[in-house]
C-alpha cells in the first residue's frame, strides 16, 4: 500500500510511530525555578551525535519537562530498564503542573553531580545533561509546530556497575525499553554484532 499522510491512511490506527520504531525512551528529569521536579518518558528521544555527546526529546505542546529544562538549562535522561517499565508508564499520568511523578510512581530521586535535577536512583544508567538549544520545527507550510525540541549535551554519566559484563553496558541484563507503536513496547532481549567492512579494490 501507498499513503500521504495529509489524506488518511485508512487503517485502523496511524501506523506511523509503528514503521519508525523501536523507539528509545528517554525518561526524562528535570527541576523547575522554584524547585518542582518532574519525570516524565519520551519516545521522542535519542542521541544526536557521539563528539560532543548529544541528546535530544522532543515535546508535543509547553508541558513540564519542556519548560523547566527551559528555565534551568538541565535535565537527566534516566535509562528504563525492563523492571522499570511500569513505573515508567506511571510516571506518564497526566497530573497537574508542578507534581513530582517520583513519589507517584514510587521511585527515589537521587542527587546528580553536575546538574541540578535528581536522577531516577533505580535506573541502569542516568545521563546528566545541560541544555545546548531549543526550537520548535517547522512543517512543508513554513510554519512554525507546537512541538518543543530540546537538545542537550552530556555532561555526567551515571551507570550502575550491575549492569557492566566485561566493562561493558549490558543492554539484554538491562533489558532497556523502546516504544513502538499504538500501544506496544519491547525492551532488549537479544543482540548481535556485525562490523562495518573495509572496501578492498
Amino acid at each position: 500500500m501507498f499513503y500521504e499522510p495529509s489524506q488518511g491512511h485508512g487503517l485502523p490506527h496511524d501506523p506511523f510511530k509503528a514503521l519508525v520504531s523501536p523507539r528509545p525512551i528517554g525518561w526524562i528529569s528535570t527541576i523547575g525555578k522554584d524547585g518542582a521536579l518532574n519525570l516524565a518518558p519520551y519516545s521522542f528521544f535519542n542521541a544526536l551525535t557521539g563528539k560532543p555527546p548529544l541528546v535530544w526529546f522532543s515535546s508535543e505542546g509547553p508541558k513540564d519537562s519542556a519548560t523547566f529544562a527551559a528555565e534551568t538549562h538541565e535535565f537527566v535522561a534516566n535509562v528504563v530498564g525492563r523492571d522499570l517499565a511500569e513505573k515508567m508508564n506511571r510516571s506518564s499520568v497526566n497530573a497537574p503542573r508542578g507534581t513530582s511523578e517520583f513519589g507517584y510512581a514510587g521511585l527515589t530521586a537521587a542527587p546528580s553531580r553536575l546538574v541540578a535535577p535528581p536522577r531516577v536512583a533505580e535506573a541502569p544508567a542516568a545521563l546528566e545533561c545541560k541544555v545546548t538549544e531549543i526550537f520548535r520545527p517547522k512543517g512543508l507550510d513554513g510554519n512554525q509546530t507546537d512541538i518543543f525540541v530540546i537538545v542537550g549535551e552530556v555532561v555526567g554519566v551515571h551507570i550502575d556497575e550491575a549492569f557492566l559484563t566485561d566493562g561493558l553496558f549490558d543492554v539484554v541484563k538491562s533489558g532497556n525499553v523502546s516504544r513502538l507503536g499504538y500501544m506496544d513496547y519491547s525492551s532488549v532481549s537479544e543482540v548481535f554484532a556485525m562490523r562495518r567492512p573495509r572496501w578492498e579494490d
